[in-house]
């Protein structure tokens, strides 16, 4: 039996078993907020995080360091250390290392948890580490605290099973 293709194309918005019945709008529209404010947090999550892992690898987290992972300019990592101070996430003076606030730490925090979660999974799934760390990546900003907890328990049983599902 072949499934209506124009509902295989809606199979993204359309209400489980109902297919070609669209989601309601109010939910619709909460997702693509839910995209939208994740797209506006990811990328200072990222440099927090590569922060906070240079310091903790390193002891310090240098701008010449940062560009390099991040694969940009020193321009570019002193005008983010600049938006990351003015959201009291970070500090640091002319010519020395970059340090995180508290804030800056919990957010790393929290960026690398859900980042070790998603990566897990994946890498339990059996996606080539390679491909997996570079999907975590962008995975990590975008996925509920409800659907991590999932990922999370779900791999927990797999360990526990000896790798069953």
């Amino acid at each position: 039996m072949t499934a209506d293709p124009k509902h295989q194309a809606l199979a993204h918005v359309s209400r489980p078993g109902e297919p070609g019945r669209l989601i309601d709008a109010e939910q619709h529209a909460r997702q693509h907020t839910g995209v939208r404010k994740a797209h506006e947090t990811e990328l200072v999550e990222d440099y927090v995080e590569l922060i906070a892992d240079l310091i903790d690898a390193t002891g310090e987290a240098r701008a010449v360091d940062i560009a390099q992972r991040m694969g940009v300019r020193q321009a570019t990592v002193a005008a983010m250390v600049r938006r990351l101070q003015t959201r009291g996430l970070a500090t640091s003076e002319p010519y020395r290392a970059i340090f995180l606030t508290e804030a800056g730490r919990r957010m790393a925090d929290d960026s690398r948890a859900r980042h070790a979660v998603v990566l897990r999974f994946l890498l339990a799934l059996g996606v080539p580490e390679t491909v997996a760390f570079r999907d975590a990546e962008g995975i990590e900003h975008h996925v509920s605290p409800t659907t991590l907890k999932v990922l999370d328990d779900w791999i927990d049983r797999l360990e526990a099973t000896g790798g069953k599902p």
